[in-house]
């Protein structure tokens, strides 16, 4: 069992017996009542979407979920392939378990896979990867008196903002939760 204060985002906790993952929490103070921590809650099951506040005193238990190194191997029509390390079975996953990160997928890209009573629940990218960079317009002289991003295309098929001075082939840092530009990588 845990406290209100342990309530954190991308946790998986247990919740009317089923597992549900902590998308969004925050914690709420009204003057003269008790603290509260709003949440925003996913069914890992149903990817069913509610709102609860969590009083304080009220336990919360967190779900028994485990980890498995896994690599990408391809993406076939609507499924991803994920071998696991450690035995080599082969995974096919639906791109919902992947979600937002599946922009940021290479081949052989090492990912955990999130397991919950024996089933894969998600799938979860390192928080940064390198990626090279396709195709990146020529940065315009003068142009940086707004901070001077661009848009450049990565090797996945991503679309993101890079600064100006970025150019094609150059390999770069990307934030997976975010996806945002993070830093140069020096090959």
């Amino acid at each position: 069992m845990s406290s209100l204060t342990d309530i954190k985002k991308g946790i998986v906790i247990k919740y009317n017996n089923d597992p549900f993952m902590v998308v969004d929490a925050k914690f709420l103070r009204m003057q003269q009542r008790k603290p509260v921590m709003q949440t925003k809650l996913k069914n890992v099951r149903t990817g069913q979407v509610m709102e609860y506040s969590f009083k304080q005193g009220e336990n919360v238990e967190l779900a028994d979920i485990a980890r498995q190194r896994a690599n990408f191997l391809y993406k076939e029509k609507d499924k991803f392939c994920f071998m696991e390390q450690e035995n080599y079975e082969q995974y096919y996953i639906e791109p919902e378990l992947v979600g937002d990160g599946a922009k940021f997928l290479k081949e052989s890209q090492e990912v955990d896979l999130v397991v919950y009573e024996e089933q894969i629940i998600g799938v979860q990218l390192p928080p940064k990867v390198n990626l090279k960079i396709i195709t990146a317009p020529p940065g315009i002289k003068g142009d940086t008196a707004t901070g001077g991003v661009k848009t450049v295309t990565l090797e996945t098929g991503a679309v993101i903002n890079a600064p100006l001075f970025i150019s094609e082939g150059e390999t770069v840092k990307i934030n997976t939760e975010t996806g945002e530009y993070v830093e140069r990588v020096n090959a």
